[in-house]
């Protein structure tokens, strides 16, 4: 069944975009960000979702139960530059029905 979640993105420009994001394509918060064109193309999701770089780093606002951090998002995390303690990457971030509402600022690229 289809499913649409409205959830809130702010760019790295401070501009605040509400998008709704499907949750049948099995996208994460990266792949929305990227279909909207919320990034510059080449800034974010460099390594195509793997958890191998940081450029999708983003601070949740919101307190939505989200997975556990995996140990190679947690290992990227400790090596990146602006990190603050409700980092995640947007990658490893699902668009499921739990996460409507989600709001998130894309960190500063590096």
């Amino acid at each position: 069944m289809e499913q649409d979640i409205n959830i809130k993105i702010i760019d790295r420009d401070g501009v605040i975009h509400e998008v709704l994001a499907p949750t049948d394509m099995a996208m994460n918060l990266m792949e929305v960000v990227r279909s909207y064109e919320l990034a510059p193309e080449g800034t974010i999701g460099v390594c195509g979702g793997m958890a191998m770089c940081s450029s999708c780093q983003c601070y949740v606002l919101t307190d939505h139960e989200l997975p556990e951090m995996q140990d190679d998002e947690d290992a990227m995390l400790a090596e990146a530059f602006n990190v603050k303690d409700n980092s995640r990457l947007g990658c490893q971030i699902q668009m499921t029905p739990d996460m409507d509402g989600l709001e998130v600022e894309l960190a500063p690229e590096i």
